[in-house]
């Protein structure tokens, strides 16, 4: 696999926010967000076996696992992977952009995929089967960058119903959308979704790797 970063800190996203976690982070994305925070994974990154990567994660003690990047389901080698962190006793989240389909991965493990809205440029990329695909225990994460994008999740919750079996989570982009207001708007409207927060990047600088 060709790994960017691996590193161990808090989960700052999903449900499982606040808990320890490995991040095992992958080279390589489809996508070209316009709000994205790890360009530097888009290409930086080395070359590794597996087992070198089970190593080190074994070596920081954590149950809880999360595969990211970039685009983690781009690589062959990421879907035998989740299986021996499974086989081993690990929790495992992958967090995908939603633009490849998920029947292929690991059914122990939690996908929590993004639909992306407009303020993306990149809704045209969402593989729309894999809202279908979801299990018990997976979560969708929409990241909110403005007013528009707020309606057009509103109105793919409408759309898709089903949704709402999984725990949806409504994010504002970082220092972009006011997160009061995306609040506030949940508030109003009675909307049945999480609200979350980037929580690492309060608990350190947001440029920081690594965290």
């Amino acid at each position: 696999m060709k790994i960017n970063e691996i590193f161990k800190s808090i989960q700052g996203e999903s449900t499982y926010a606040g808990l320890p976690c490995v991040f095992v982070r992958t080279t390589f994305c489809n996508l070209r967000c316009g709000w994205c925070d790890t360009a530097y994974a888009f290409y930086e990154g080395t070359d590794r076996s597996i087992e070198s990567v089970l190593q080190e994660v074994r070596g920081h003690g954590c149950r809880l696992v999360e595969v990211t990047g970039g685009e983690p389901l781009l690589q062959e080698d990421v879907y035998s992977f989740v299986t021996l962190l499974l086989d081993e006793g690990h929790a495992v989240l992958i967090e995908t952009s939603g633009s490849i389909p998920i029947d292929r991965v690991d059914p122990r493990a939690v996908i929590i995929m993004d639909i992306k809205c407009p303020g993306s440029k990149m809704s045209h990329s969402v593989h729309w089967e894999n809202l279908n695909r979801l299990k018990k225990g997976d979560e969708v994460k929409f990241v909110i960058a403005d007013r528009a994008d707020y309606d057009w999740a509103k109105e793919i919750l409408a759309q898709y119903p089903g949704l709402l079996d999984h725990p949806v989570l409504f994010s504002p982009v970082f220092h972009q959308m006011d997160s009061r207001q995306l609040a506030e708007w949940i508030l109003e409207e009675k909307l049945p979704v999480r609200f979350q927060l980037q929580l690492h990047k309060y608990i350190w600088d947001p440029e920081m790797r690594g965290v």
